[in-house]
């Protein structure tokens, strides 16, 4: 399973299938997820900072994101 650094905290967000994962037919979850907000930008970030997220999130609501150690991981 492929991962890429979450936009908020930097924590590896895992992101299910593409080839990794074709012959098997194993449960595999991600553990974030792409937003796309109204003015057109996405972020891939991980559960905990979608979480932290405001209603009608914005960039700079991304950016003030913080270091998830606090935050309770799932």
């Amino acid at each position: 399973m492929a991962s890429d650094p979450c936009d908020g905290c930097g924590r590896p967000v895992k992101i299910p299938g593409g080839i990794a994962n074709v012959w098997t037919f194993a449960d595999h979850r991600g553990t974030g997820m792409t937003l796309e907000f109204e003015d057109g930008s996405s972020h891939l970030l991980c559960y905990p900072c979608i979480e932290a997220l405001p209603e009608d999130p914005t960039d700079e609501d991304v950016a003030a994101l913080e270091d998830p150690g606090d935050r309770e991981e799932e």
